[in-house]
């Protein structure tokens, strides 16, 4: 019986340390970016060792970083009815919570998991700070707050020295992220992603260089680790970014990284929809497609890939492909919108509505496209900036309404880059739409043009078309007064720029001055004849100048 009791106890002793040398590993596979081989781990340890609350938080954990909180849940109260360390699966309610935007539930839960803690623990303090730092709601003050009371327990200890480099960086703290991140190396040179930090926090001054170096050494020394791969790819796409004539070739560099850290990591839906999210920054949509394609064989029902569908065929001329997959995507009440999703679909909208010359010839799609715009603005009003290469392109085909209706949008957002440029081509536009044979002016539109120039002029007075186009609207609108002073305001601003300007502007000199005499000649006969006499200075065989003269007497 002795023996029997011995065996067992020795039997028992095993199957702890297989099973706490399986969770160290799906920890480590955790740490390398390998979600689905942890999943596996995890729930195996789950089914053989329910004992055990340590692998279904980590599971739930994952499942949350996945944004499949109903998953998470399931996982978190199965942790919950464990024997050993369940109160870590509280952190894991606690987030998401903290999720909802409800911080005192978080705060109960995080109280109930660390209520019987042992005076030498760490690990709770830590998995309480990355719930706050991992939440869709990142709290970083209180994440460093609670690691501080860790590092008074064991100030040597790596995953609080880690996780204090994270809250740090997350604080925007440059320098007290690098010497925790450094302090947690030092303490553990197994650490690669301690190591590998280092360099994020180079890319983030924007030291490339630098922070290739850095990632190389940990290549050097970790050649099978995924993540310095993404982070290579991360990198070099931002130094494209800010290096023009390299741009192509960081590019490049930075798809073939990505490439290899999906290789080291996994191919699951997860792993390739941030794959699909780098190939949208890269701009490389035929790869984008094909990703697409793949992921909707491995998932036919989530939403999600039919934003990449959408933006990928607009891109590659799909473009019926394209407003089916990003309506269906944006009438799915689950779906999160960007902005960046009713932008493509009124791209694609405008390209459905276009002709073959080139032309809008269906208004009703392009003002369902302009609709969509609005929305796109709506939720986040930078995208106007993108706005002014449509404007820009609609103005050259001669589609004057339709590209003051693109202009018109860009303008109502006054911190745009191109908020100069695009005021005034919304006046431009306005302008020529309203002005030719045949056409009846709509003196609305003419008064929002003449509102659009003198916004120009007001940020920037010297911009000297902005004066002379004020000008001309405002003879088509009638109003002499103004389209006087707007025609001498245009000499004026010109002829400081000196006699070469004013030579290469001399045609658009005589109308001003001609058009000048016609307003005075009614009210004020000297003033008129010294305007048509200057217009016979620049050029001395001009017959209105010279007949209205002639009629003045």
């Amino acid at each position: 019986m002795n023996t029997v009791k011995i065996f067992s106890i020795v039997l028992l002793a095993l199957c702890g340390f297989s099973q706490a040398q399986e969770l160290d590993l799906a920890k480590k596979a955790i740490d390398a970016e390998q979600f689905e081989k942890a999943k596996g781990l995890l729930k195996a340890i789950v089914q053989n060792k329910p004992s055990n609350g340590e692998a279904p938080f980590l599971l739930g954990t994952i499942y949350l970083s996945q944004s499949l909180p109903d998953s998470a849940s399931i996982y978190f109260q199965k942790g919950l009815a464990a024997k050993d360390f369940a109160n870590y699966n509280y952190i894991g309610i606690g987030q998401m919570e903290l999720d909802k935007g409800n911080a005192t539930a978080a705060q109960t839960n995080f109280t109930n998991a660390m209520k019987d803690m042992r005076r030498k623990d760490t690990q709770e303090f830590v998995y309480v700070a990355r719930a706050y730092m991992n939440s869709t709601k990142p709290d970083y003050k209180n994440a460093i707050s609670i690691l501080a009371k860790a590092k008074t327990v064991n100030y040597q200890d790596p995953q609080v020295l880690l996780a204090l480099g994270d809250a740090f960086y997350g604080d925007k703290n440059q320098n007290d992220s690098y010497a925790a991140y450094r302090d947690a190396f030092q303490a553990d040179n197994s650490l690669v992603r301690a190591k590998m930090q280092l360099g994020v926090l180079l890319k983030g001054a924007r030291a490339f260089t630098e922070a290739v170096k850095e990632y190389n050494n940990v290549v050097t020394s970790s050649p099978n680790y995924g993540p310095v791969y993404r982070e290579l790819a991360e990198t070099y796409y931002l130094w494209g970014n800010n290096d023009a004539p390299r741009y192509k070739e960081y590019t490049q560099k930075a798809l073939n990284y990505y490439e290899q850290y999906m290789s080291l990591t996994d191919y699951s839906l997860a792993s390739r929809m941030r794959h699909a999210d780098f190939l949208v920054l890269a701009k490389d949509y035929v790869n984008l497609e094909a990703e697409a394609n793949k992921m909707k064989q491995l998932d036919k029902v989530n939403p999600r890939i039919l934003r990449y569908l959408g933006y990928a065929a607009y891109q590659n001329g799909n473009i019926d492909v394209a407003i089916k997959s990003l309506e269906d995507f944006i009438s799915n009440p689950q779906t999160k919108k960007i902005a960046r999703d009713y932008y493509y679909l009124a791209l694609a909208k405008i390209k459905k509505a276009t002709g073959a010359e080139g032309k809008i010839n269906d208004q009703s799609k392009f003002e369902a496209a302009i609709n969509d715009f609005k929305t796109a603005i709506s939720i986040e009003d930078k995208i106007s900036e993108d706005l002014n290469e449509i404007g820009s392109t609609l103005f050259k085909q001669k589609s004057y309404n339709q590209a003051a209706a693109i202009f018109d949008l860009a303008v109502t957002n006054k911190d745009s880059k191109n908020f100069l440029i695009d005021s005034f081509y919304l006046g431009y536009s306005l302008y020529y739409a309203n002005n030719g044979t045949n056409v009846k002016p709509d003196l609305i539109a003419l008064q929002k043009a003449d509102d659009a120039f003198s916004a120009v002029i007001n940020a920037s007075p010297t911009t000297q078309d902005a004066h002379l186009f004020k000008a001309r609207t405002n003879l088509l609108l009638e109003k002499d007064e103004i389209m006087a002073k707007s025609y001498q305001d245009y000499i004026d601003v010109v002829k400081v720029k000196g006699a070469d300007e004013v030579t290469k502007n001399k045609a658009k000199f005589i109308e001003a001055y001609n058009q000048m005499g016609a307003h005075y000649a009614n009210s004020d006969k000297v003033k008129a004849k010294e305007m048509w006499n200057k217009t016979l200075e620049l050029d001395p065989t001009n017959v209105y100048a010279t007949n209205s003269i002639k009629a003045l007497k």
